[in-house]
């Protein structure tokens, strides 16, 4: 299976095998964390390797652990006798504890085949399909720094599904999101509800942009979506709650468009991923481990000097350092993907490796708000989007909608925080909702939350393939605020990648970082 990887070339990075160098210069190993390009690291890197050689069991101790846990497995984890019935004792009950977690740490995997860096959407949807497909065949691990995905970009998403975008992979990617939402019990299995809303999506456009949203809807349609174009005045007549000054035209969504929540989709991944056997780790990714491999060369780099990565530290919520070996590893940290890919040298070696994953959190605030008697858009209103940008759909039956606006690039708000601004509430998104919405001019916000996008600086659309340098390394990530309803078609091709070697259902050939190195962006037209 792994044959197919490394028989990959591309034109900008071809890894061709020499003659094979002594036996001690390819076990050289070194270690890389996130202060790459310092004085200082290989004193940090050393530490990082030292403390998990802290954490080493000698020898026989591991053997029995290892041999409990085979034991335990085979009692289904039967409680030893001097435990049973002591819960009513402080220190039995911990003794037990303590027990438990004994058991839960012999569980941690040190070798895996495939490491998925991330366990939001992207990444649980990539172990689910990965385990999916192979079941017993790949060991997989996913780390994920927080299980309770407090600020998950993925939680924290509004959940929009359509097809109204300009890049043919983008709307076949969206059009496999559909048929997986219609199909999500025979996916994810009858316990999981996603509350797909089907209500559409409404794209506004001026005079302006009204050309470029003709020809969208003409593509989208023709690879499989379902939408209309209405004038002005169509606008009006299905609309009557809208102010069509200044609106040309309208792209209206029919089918395979709306919303659902987020949260059961990344469960319903994750759920299904660890039922097939994938193991989860909570910790932070802190580094990557290399290795000298002087029989392979690359552009850029002095023959002999190849630097490979084999192993990842993670850092334990107890503060422990821990190691995976990996075959292959798959960074689909979201809003982190940058820093996590720096950790692998990216953007801060030489030749490709100077080039960096161009991924960075951004701040995204969403608005609930409610209007005055009950007087705005009715239940069936679709997601609408006014031609600056501004959205806003219901929530729920109980009156609520929510709304919002991406920043202008000057106006990006500090993403050291989750702090909501409801200034730019008040000075930008209003104005513009009580333009479109004359009864709008009365509302009251209600609530309000912010999250990350995972921003592509680059082109603002997803980085999807191998990394051109390292042979074992995947990248899936930067959507810009489009990943959520496209993680069941990136989930499926980095799956395709990794188990046929290259793409079997949508081709996401060129959404590979080789863009980012010869400088062709793949730009969205006329779509937010």
């Amino acid at each position: 299976m792994f044959q197919a990887l490394q028989r990959r070339s591309s034109k900008l990075c071809v890894l061709r095998y020499a003659t094979r160098q002594t036996t001690n210069a390819f076990n050289t190993r070194h270690y890389g964390s996130s202060n790459k390009g310092s004085k200082d690291d290989t004193t940090s890197s050393t530490d990082l390797s030292d403390q998990v050689e802290a954490n080493k069991d000698n020898p026989i101790s591991r053997t029995l652990k290892l041999l409990g846990s085979d034991v335990q497995r085979v009692k289904k984890f039967i409680l030893p006798r001097n435990l049973r019935g002591s819960e009513q004792n402080s220190s039995s009950s911990q003794s037990i504890e303590n027990y438990l977690e004994k058991y839960r740490r012999d569980e941690f995997q040190t070798h895996c085949d495939i490491l998925v860096i991330g366990g939001g959407g992207v990444g649980s949807s990539i172990a689910y399909w990965l385990k999916k497909r192979a079941r017993d065949g790949l060991n997989v691990v996913v780390v994920e720094k927080d299980s309770t995905y407090a600020e998950a970009s993925t939680c924290l998403s509004v959940g929009g599904l359509r097809q109204q975008f300009s890049i043919v992979e983008n709307i076949q990617m969206s059009l496999f999101g559909a048929d997986f939402m219609r199909n999500s019990k025979d996916y994810l299995g009858e316990d999981v509800d996603l509350n797909f809303t089907p209500h559409g999506y409404l794209l506004l456009a001026s005079e302006a942009g009204a050309e470029q949203l003709e020809q969208n809807s003409k593509l989208q349609c023709a690879l499989g979506a379902k939408n209309e174009l209405l004038t002005a005045s169509k606008l009006k007549q299905r609309f009557p709650w809208m102010n069509t000054e200044g609106i040309a035209l309208g792209c209206h969504g029919l089918e395979k468009e709306g919303w659902f929540d987020p949260w059961a989709l990344l469960s319903g991944f994750r759920k299904r991923a660890i039922e097939y056997g994938a193991h989860y780790v909570e910790g932070e990714m802190v580094g990557f481990g290399f290795q000298q491999q002087p029989d392979i060369m690359a552009e850029g780099i002095e023959e002999g000097s190849y630097e490979g990565i084999n192993r990842a530290f993670v850092k334990m919520k107890d503060g422990e350092m821990r190691e995976i070996k990996f075959a292959i590893a798959v960074i689909a940290a979201g809003a982190q993907s940058g820093a996590i890919a720096r950790m692998a040298k990216i953007g801060t070696g030489k030749g490709m490796l100077s080039i960096p994953l161009p991924v960075e959190p951004r701040k995204r605030f969403v608005y609930v708000f409610q209007c005055e008697n009950d007087q705005g858009p009715g239940i069936n209103t679709p997601l609408t989007i006014d031609p600056s940008g501004t959205y806003f759909r219901r929530d729920g039956l109980g009156g609520n909608y929510l709304g919002g606006k991406s920043p202008l690039p000057g106006e990006e708000p500090p993403v050291d925080n989750l702090d909501v601004d409801h200034g730019f509430f008040d000075k930008t998104v209003w104005p513009n909702l009580a333009q479109l919405v004359p009864n709008f001019e009365a509302i009251k916000v209600k609530n309000s939350w912010a999250g990350y996008y995972e921003f592509n600086t680059f082109d603002e659309n997803g980085i999807v393939g191998p990394h051109p340098y390292y042979n074992n390394l995947y990248i899936a990530t930067g959507f810009s605020g489009h990943g959520i309803q496209q993680t069941p078609a990136v989930g499926r091709a980095v799956s395709e990648m990794i188990i046929d070697g290259g793409f079997r259902s949508v081709d996401l050939t060129r959404f590979g970082f080789d863009r980012i190195i010869i400088d062709q962006p793949m730009y969205e037209a006329n779509i937010f």
